[in-house]
C-alpha cells in the first residue's frame, strides 16, 4: 500500500476540495422595475428601495417632508 512521503497540510487538502463547491451567484430580474439583482436582496432603483417588487423605502418622499 502506497504512503505519502510527507504529510499533506489541512490547508492544502482543503484548497483541493473547495473547487467542487464554487458556484455562480444567481441573478434575478425584478418584475416591477426590470432591474437585475441578487436573489433575496433588496435593490435601489430611482431613489427607491425595492424588495420582491414592493417599495420599502422611498427617499424622494422623505427628502420633501
Amino acid at each position: 500500500m502506497a504512503h505519502p512521503k510527507r504529510k499533506i497540510s489541512k490547508t492544502r487538502r482543503d484548497k483541493r476540495r473547495t473547487h467542487y463547491k464554487v458556484a455562480d451567484s444567481q441573478i434575478s430580474t425584478c418584475k416591477t422595475t426590470g432591474e437585475s439583482h441578487l436573489y433575496h436582496r433588496a435593490h435601489w432603483h430611482e431613489d427607491k428601495l425595492y424588495y420582491r417588487g414592493k417599495v420599502l423605502i422611498d427617499s424622494t418622499v422623505e427628502a420633501k417632508a
